[in-house]
């Protein structure tokens, strides 16, 4: 059978409604394999498609669950921690900002603590559901300092980083003895935003092999980044990938920084599969040729299509692009068995 990532798969986050058939994890899960989907990814944060608690201590739950899926044809692809991860390392600035990602009453350490607790439970979730990849944002302390204006003091950034290390660094000792890597989101408002950042983080965690990557190239587009380069650098890191478009038209008005503009008013936009500049047919090729055997996830976040048609418009985008890698040269009928001898006459040796 020809190697290829896996796919279509959708995460379910921006899909949630209080209405059917967004409210629950039976029926979202007949909606999406109706769509053509394969594969789900799982917010851990929402007890209306999941409760990380009973998965984390419970094989039974977990497996329950994974039947119900496999009912419709899907699987779990990843159980994602985007907002524990966000609040693992957080500006206590942020903190009024970022408060709906986790429990009212909580502050400072309670909060760290908190999420610690989280990210732990996910790991062993995933453990007992068999998946092997947590998607997640790193947080952090000195997104507010990316602009080098006022001067910084020596060793601030590098504090930051030591800090963002050792929080994560007993989570990421804990996911490999499971087997399980995290897949960082290279995220505006977290630490690990670009590739230098990424490398400086590595660098503290002494190159963690836990310490993966979640490719999703609608925000590299947004800060003007080689979303393709990105692929050649760090392709042997990356495990997983949200499939997401994004444009980027600036104008004498705006630009990255977008001037506290609405989305749809914005320099750089989201946009759903298709209606953005990403070149995708690139994006799975080079994902291919290195070697990425992991699932390919819609995330939908257009300010303009609604959700319903993005996710109907998904699924065929994502199998039209995936590709059954190769096993076999297209010149191998004109090839031959080794011969030193004719090797050798051929170049004029003998």
């Amino acid at each position: 059978m020809p190697i290829s990532m896996k796919g279509p798969a959708i995460f379910l986050a921006q899909f949630l409604r209080d209405t059917p058939p967004y409210n629950c994890i039976e029926t979202l899960a007949a909606w999406a394999a109706n769509l053509g989907y394969k594969g789900v990814q799982i917010p851990t944060w929402d007890p209306r498609v999941f409760d990380l608690d009973r998965a984390s201590e419970s094989q039974a739950y977990c497996d329950a669950y994974r039947e119900l899926l496999e009912k419709h044809g899907l699987t779990v692809t990843e159980l994602n921690t985007s907002l524990q991860g966000q609040v693992l390392a957080m500006h206590p600035v942020y903190a009024g900002l970022f408060q709906p990602f986790y429990p009212e009453g909580l502050s400072g350490s309670a909060v760290t603590e908190w999420a610690t607790d989280r990210l732990r439970k996910t790991i062993a979730a995933s453990r007992n559901l068999g998946t092997k990849t947590i998607p997640t944002l790193s947080g952090g302390f000195a997104w507010h300092l990316n602009y080098p204006w006022p001067q910084r003091p020596p060793g601030l950034v590098e504090e930051a980083f030591e800090e963002l290390a050792k929080r994560w660094r007993p989570l990421l000792d804990a996911a490999h003895d499971a087997g399980i890597s995290f897949a960082y989101e290279l995220h505006p408002g977290s630490d690990l935003f670009d590739g230098a950042t990424y490398e400086m983080f590595l660098e503290k965690v002494d190159q963690h092999p836990a310490a993966c990557l979640n490719y999703d190239p609608s925000h590299l587009v947004l800060q003007q980044l080689d979303y393709l380069e990105f692929i050649r650098l760090y392709g042997d890191r990356i495990a997983g990938f949200h499939v997401k478009d994004a444009e980027f038209r600036p104008n004498g008005r705006v630009g990255v920084y977008g001037g506290y503009q609405p989305w749809a008013k914005r320099a750089g936009r989201f946009r759903s599969l298709g209606d953005g500049q990403v070149d995708f047919r690139r994006v799975f090729t080079l994902l291919t040729e290195a070697g990425y055997l992991g699932w390919a996830v819609l995330e939908w976040e257009c300010c303009i299509k609604s959700p319903e048609q993005g996710a109907r418009e998904g699924a065929p985008f994502i199998a039209r692009h995936i590709i059954e890698a190769t096993e076999v040269a297209f010149d191998d009928f004109a090839g031959g068995a080794t011969d030193v001898t004719r090797n050798r006459r051929i170049l004029g040796l003998e």
